[in-house]
């Protein structure tokens, strides 16, 4: 007679219901989480969440069925804040492990529904008495890019804006500048003011003595053609500097 194999007792699992348990528990996590946090924006807004919470909300779109913190809190340490993991270069978040095209291009739309919002405040108001929108703006655009650009707002006679232009992007220390080419563009547009912006990816929005001398530069060349340079802001991660209210310019 044939010996029958012993049958394991009802509490034993298999290797395969095992990890079929494992994965099932671990759904009910992330899926149980995605909601509290989506509970937690909903009654506190953005106020109530750190960077790394915001930015698994974000990440829930592209990766909708993984437990996505792990990935949020990467890209965090790797760049350093919400802010300047959304501007980020592509090529530089997609070095991160999990992050897919996918994710690259949700994190690219955020950036640039973010910028259409900043500049939205500033498009129809005239820009002098809106000061502190115009401040946010440049923030938003500029502040946290790694890679030096200059931009330049073309104002009306009424200060209201006719067009914000990057004149120049660069390396992490330097933009190439060529006023002449501001003040044609100025006479194109028919702009009666500018207003100069440029970030400094360091940080710090100290100016350097070649953004001084540059800014003097452009306001000889316009001062003759009777377009007004009322300020160049520089934008750094740890705030700003106005040329003018430093009595620079």
């Amino acid at each position: 007679m044939k010996r029958r194999a012993p049958i394991p007792p009802p509490s034993a699992a298999t290797p395969s219901a095992a990890s079929s348990t494992e994965a099932a528990n671990d759904a009910v996590h992330y899926v149980g989480h995605r909601d509290r946090l989506r509970a937690r924006f909903a009654q506190g807004g953005a106020d109530a969440l750190p960077d790394y919470e915001l930015l698994e909300l974000d990440l829930f779109r592209a990766i909708p069925r993984r437990d996505v913190k792990p990935l949020a809190k990467a890209l965090i340490r790797r760049f350093g804040s919400l802010a300047e993991v959304l501007s980020a270069e592509p090529a530089r978040l997609a070095e991160v492990d999990g992050v897919s095209a996918g994710v690259v291009a949700d994190l690219k739309l955020i950036e640039a529904a973010g910028h259409r919002l900043a500049r939205g405040a500033i498009a129809e108001r005239p820009l002098l008495s809106s000061w502190a929108a115009v401040l946010e703006y440049c923030r938003a655009t500029m502040a946290f890019s790694p890679r030096e650009q200059f931009r330049v707002l073309f104002l009306d006679k009424r200060n209201h804006l006719i067009a914000d232009e990057i004149q120049g992007r660069g390396t992490v220390d330097h933009t190439p500048v060529y006023p002449r080419e501001v003040a044609r563009r100025s006479l194109e547009l028919g702009a009666t003011a500018i207003i100069l912006a440029h970030n400094h990816p360091s940080g710090d929005p100290t100016p350097s003595a070649a953004d001084i001398r540059m800014t003097r530069e452009i306001v000889s060349v316009l001062d003759p053609l009777g377009i007004i340079v009322h300020d160049h802001v520089i934008l750094g991660r740890e705030g700003h500097a106005s040329l003018k209210g430093l009595k620079l310019i």
